[in-house]
């Protein structure tokens, strides 16, 4: 299984950037997607996440300025992320709640490779 992000990048303050991420692999089914930054505390910190019916949730920080999506017939996740502070600077990480084919019921969490995102003041 990977998770394989793309997006992200240099951005002013007061901008959008838009972050995907695809999953692929031996996938039987896909429950939560996410997002995760970095944090300053290298403690991975939420910023959105959304279930396979769209029931999304979102840090408090991030509410009204990003949007989380995904496309099931893609197994890919979205953030939209509008209003872009300075303080938004990290790397940003994508995750997955998964079943595996053959491996019954048990769900493995993955997560992708991680994008740097970095709003310029």
């Amino acid at each position: 299984v990977q998770l394989v992000q793309s997006g992200g990048g240099l951005v002013q303050a007061g901008g959008s950037l838009r972050l995907s991420c695809a999953a692929s692999g031996d996938i039987a089914s896909i429950n939560e997607m996410g997002w995760y930054r970095q944090g300053l505390d290298m403690q991975r910190e939420l910023v959105a996440t959304v279930t396979s019916g769209g029931t999304t949730r979102y840090a408090d920080s991030m509410k009204g300025r990003f949007t989380v999506s995904r496309d099931n017939a893609k197994r890919t996740v979205y953030l939209q992320m509008n209003s872009l502070k300075p303080e938004d600077t990290d790397v940003y990480y994508c995750n997955a709640d998964l079943t595996l084919i053959g491996r019954g019921p048990y769900q493995f969490r993955y997560w992708g490779q991680g994008t740097q995102v970095t709003v310029s003041s």
